[in-house]
């Protein structure tokens, strides 16, 4: 069977919940740009102070922070954990990139 054959009722609802799933998906994008757009902010901050890109300790709390919400919030912790050690993987590299050349490393 595919989507093409199955009840008008039942497509309708899977229409209307894809569109909150893209709506969701474009703001999750949306507020991932906002979030890079802060932490370039303070990668600034850190070349111009000679810090290290990287902050270990930050990192870890972030992470329980994280974990946390995410139980909260009824979402895998380790699904959350696994998104939040992307995001500082990529957040450290940019920072790596500003601090070799801040006026270009955005």
């Amino acid at each position: 069977m595919t989507t093409r054959d199955i009840d008008e009722n039942v497509r309708a609802e899977l229409d209307r919940l894809r569109g909150s799933i893209d709506n969701i998906d474009a703001a999750l994008v949306y507020m991932l740009a906002e979030r890079f757009k802060c932490t370039q902010q303070v990668g600034h901050l850190k070349a111009h102070h000679q810090l290290p890109a990287a902050d270990p300790a930050r990192e870890s709390r972030q992470i329980e922070r994280l974990r946390r919400l995410s139980e909260d919030a009824r979402l895998d912790p380790a699904f959350a954990e696994k998104l939040l050690n992307f995001i500082i993987a990529e957040v450290i590299r940019h920072h790596e990139q500003i601090a070799s050349d801040p006026l270009t490393g955005e």
